[in-house]
């Protein structure tokens, strides 16, 4: 089957009667399709009104222009076959980063001519097909070397958002070959969440950890200030109680929240009470509007990373034997003392943060891993940056997953969830994909470097589905 990136231009091209409309309206909704029989039918008596053909086709171009500028997948429904229209349709996508494909239709002269006698409305004119036959004849010679981003046959096919394009390949490879991957649960919103539930379902599922947000008040990027949002570290040693296997961690803390040595204590007191299984995220912090809110001071970039730095530094010493002094550049910590210490020899420290020169420099020097976020292109820059250096240092990525059994499943889930954005956005910013698109896309996560993935998954609807996901990663 076919795999197109959502969104992408579609340029169907064939002669009459070779089965463009019938494979558009098989494989795409019929709100994707811009046909110009159907605009001829809007702008004068009917389809087959072929007085109405130039203003039909005025019309077209207008509608593919709206939709190309808005980044929406478009099938352009035509015979295709006048090779300047092929050429502004390729210059428009390209003007707005929108891959443009053509399918080509090779039916048989005879099939075509069969097909159209047939009909029972809408029937060619002998000597016009004959002309389209002599025409798509000049257009197949030339398809391939015009330009398009791909010339496929007519096939089966499905537009996935681009981060699947490569799924396919990627998921036999994993089936025939397979690697490990670790996966996190990450919770971010709590509005009508049972977190007990939560957390037992992704422990049952085979999630290896579970991160929740250090926030106080929600993101804009996901919700509204007043939406329900539970304090960090608290929800952690309730998650304790409530399960035995999966790691507890954040992803991450802002190192402004906190005095650090205190951070210290609840990291330490977390891995006592869970047995060993704490996680500790740091990060710079960046929500200004948060510590307005609650007034706290919100230090410069620079005195952050003084912060941050001085926290790594700080917080094994916290977890270590004795009472050390600490001198760092934006903290003096007396004594660098915590009992109980922690279960583990060595609590892990994931640094969150996709910058290159500093962040992950210090995660490198400091911590256990980093924790990026981005596409498959951003993942493989940063762990090519990262193990520039320190090799040791392990890459954990932060993303969404819209989970689903099956194609029918994933429609049922985007058109549910996506609110007033469009299916090709709504698609593309949650990664909505089948188990075995989101295998893929693990896979090539895991051949670029990650060794561990956290998820958020927009729907309970997912959890079921990603066990999938998780065992073909065991």
């Amino acid at each position: 089957m076919l795999t197109l990136p959502e969104p992408c231009v579609v340029v169907l091209v064939g002669p009459g009667a070779s089965g463009k409309s019938t494979w558009a309206a098989a494989h795409f909704a019929a709100d994707r399709i811009v046909s110009s029989d159907r605009l001829r039918a809007l702008v004068g008596a009917g389809e087959d009104d072929i007085s109405a053909s130039a203003d039909a086709f005025a019309l077209l171009d207008t509608v593919v222009e709206q939709r190309v500028r808005r980044r929406l997948t478009t099938v352009i429904d035509t015979l295709g076959l006048d090779a300047d229209r092929r050429a502004r349709w390729r210059e428009l996508a390209a003007a707005h980063g929108v891959p443009c494909v053509a399918v080509a239709f090779d039916t048989p002269a005879q099939e075509c001519r069969a097909r159209n006698r047939a009909r029972a409305t809408k029937r060619i004119p002998a000597a016009a097909l004959t002309a389209q036959l002599r025409s798509w004849a000049s257009a197949r010679a030339v398809l391939d070397a015009e330009g398009f981003a791909a010339v496929h046959r007519e096939t089966a096919v499905r537009v996935v958002p681009a981060a699947f394009v490569d799924s396919p390949a990627a998921a036999r490879r994993q089936a025939d070959d397979p690697t490990r991957l670790r996966f996190g649960l990450h919770l971010g919103e709590f509005t009508g969440v049972n977190v007990r539930a939560t957390a037992a379902a992704a422990e049952e599922a085979g999630f290896d950890a579970i991160y929740v947000m250090d926030h106080f008040r929600q993101i804009p990027q996901i919700g509204r200030a007043w939406d329900d949002f539970l304090e960090s570290w608290t929800t952690l040693a309730y998650l304790a109680a409530c399960t035995s296997r999966v790691r507890l961690g954040t992803l991450v803390t802002g190192v402004t929240y906190r005095n650090v040595a205190h951070l210290g204590k609840i990291v330490a007191t977390l891995d006592v009470l869970s047995g060993g299984r704490a996680v500790c995220g740091l990060g710079l912090a960046w929500f200004k509007e948060e510590h307005v809110a609650y007034g706290w001071p919100f230090p410069s970039v620079a005195e952050r990373y003084a912060l941050l730095e001085d926290a790594l530094r700080v917080l094994p010493l916290l977890w270590g034997k004795g009472s050390p002094r600490f001198e760092g550049r934006a903290i003096t910590v007396p004594e660098a003392l915590c009992y109980p210490r922690p279960v583990q020899e060595h609590v892990p420290i994931i640094v969150g943060g996709n910058g290159e020169r500093r962040t992950l420099r210090l995660a490198a020097s400091h911590g256990d891993a980093a924790n990026v976020m981005g596409d498959l292109a951003t993942v493989r820059r940063k762990a090519a940056v990262l193990r520039g250096y320190n090799p040791s240092t392990a890459l954990t990525h932060l993303t969404t997953a819209l989970v689903a059994v099956d194609d029918r499943h994933l429609d049922e889930l985007v058109e549910r969830l996506r609110g007033r954005r469009s299916r090709s956005a709504y698609m593309t910013a949650v990664n909505a994909g089948t188990v075995a698109d989101q295998i893929g896309r693990f896979r090539q996560l895991a051949e670029a470097g990650v060794s561990e993935v956290m998820v958020r998954l927009p729907d309970p609807a997912c959890v079921e589905p990603m066990t999938k996901v998780l065992a073909a990663f065991r």
